[in-house]
């Protein structure tokens, strides 16, 4: 089985064409997706758009490009940005350059400004282990894998929209926009990974003062052998809350905390992860087997318990009350990915999830890397 990644799957870059200091790599998907949310009138209290069929082809096309030069005394320069299209539920999605990504190397040492990793997002044991979308199926399929778990800040009087899901609300490398422009260290030596990451939003209405949401997060890790542990932390000031009917106010961008082990055991692997915010405490356990030279199967399930006040939050419409927060989903769900490795770098990829609130989704496609 592969050897345990120790950063985000979608900020690998494989199958590299190396020119002097320039590389350029990228990576091609496409697929068909079911998708059962697409049929339902109110998803996770919120109402759906119409005209959009449960089944539609999903896919990218991603094109990356990394430059390098070292300076006299062995200190490094780098920089990447990408330019990637893409599609899902028959709507395009982004097709331009994002914002580039600097850095300073020396040793073990590591600092990026711009569009930065993010100390949390690239903590190991964060998403599905050795999948090609690091989530499942074809596009990760809204990653319900994740136990780091949020709250859409806003109700309105069609519904109540305290859905609770993965909103990555975390600093991550922004593939279809300028990313969190923050400053980040990341020190290796060793099995020992260290991480700092830190950014400052523009938003505030004061001349001069930024004011926007600020995040400081931290991540170490320790591998091995063929095992590792991590943890990693996120703090978050200015960030948006989300404000119950019963008056208490929830962040679940400040105090994040994540934790994960896992390991590979000859043929098979294995991975445990808890992370815990104001909204929910998640854990996902996971496993994975290779199946003869080319396939890999990984099955992973997850259990979110949302928090009580969320969970019996209600939305009020003038004099009348309605309901309970029917997206605040508490419960269970899990996926199956299967991967198959038809050789030259191109793999085929099929998964199924089915989420907590009993809505599923299918994919089938292929992946090829260049």
């Amino acid at each position: 089985m592969k050897k345990v990644l120790f950063a985000t799957t979608a900020l690998i870059a494989t199958a590299s064409v190396a020119a002097a200091d320039v590389r350029m790599s990228g990576y091609g998907r496409f697929g068909l997706d079911y998708n059962s949310n697409n049929g339902d009138l109110v998803n996770n209290g919120l109402a759906n758009t119409a005209g959009i069929s449960e089944t539609n082809i999903t896919s990218r096309l991603r094109l990356q490009f990394d430059m390098s030069t070292e300076a006299d005394g062995g200190i490094g320069f780098n920089a990447r940005f990408r330019v990637q299209a893409e599609s899902r539920d028959g709507v395009a999605g982004t097709g331009a350059f994002n914002g580039a990504r600097f850095g300073v190397t020396y040793g073990g040492l590591a600092v990026n400004v711009g569009n930065i990793i993010g100390a949390v997002e690239n903590a190991p044991g964060l998403y599905v282990t050795g999948t090609r979308s690091a989530g499942t199926g074809i596009d990760g399929m809204g990653f319900h894998s994740l136990v780091l778990k949020s709250a859409s800040a806003t109700k309105s009087a069609s519904a109540t929209t305290g859905a609770v899901g993965t909103a990555f609300n975390w600093d991550a490398y922004s593939s279809a926009g300028v990313g969190s422009n923050g400053i980040e260290a990341l020190y290796s030596v060793g099995g020992f990974t260290g991480h700092v990451s830190y950014s400052q939003r523009n938003g505030g209405a004061v001349i001069g003062t930024a004011n926007g949401e600020q995040r400081t997060a931290v991540m170490v890790s320790y591998s091995f052998s063929d095992y590792y542990v991590t943890a990693a932390f996120q703090s978050a000031d200015n960030a948006a809350t989300y404000t119950t009917t019963n008056g208490t106010v929830l962040n679940p961008n400040d105090g994040m905390y994540f934790l994960a082990a896992g390991g590979d055991f000859g043929q098979f692997g294995a991975k445990i992860a808890y992370g815990s915010t104001d909204v929910a405490d998640s854990v996902t356990l996971e496993g994975n087997m290779d199946i003869g030279a080319a396939s890999n199967l990984v099955v992973w399930v997850n259990s979110t318990d949302v928090d009580a006040n969320l969970l019996a939050d209600t939305t009020v419409v003038g004099t009348s009350t309605i309901g309970a927060n029917a997206g605040a989903s508490d419960g269970t769900s899990f996926g199956i990915n299967y991967q198959y490795d038809l050789g030259g770098g191109a793999t085929f990829v099929a998964g199924y999830v089915d989420e907590a609130d009993d809505d599923n989704q299918f994919q089938a496609g292929v992946y090829f890397s260049f």
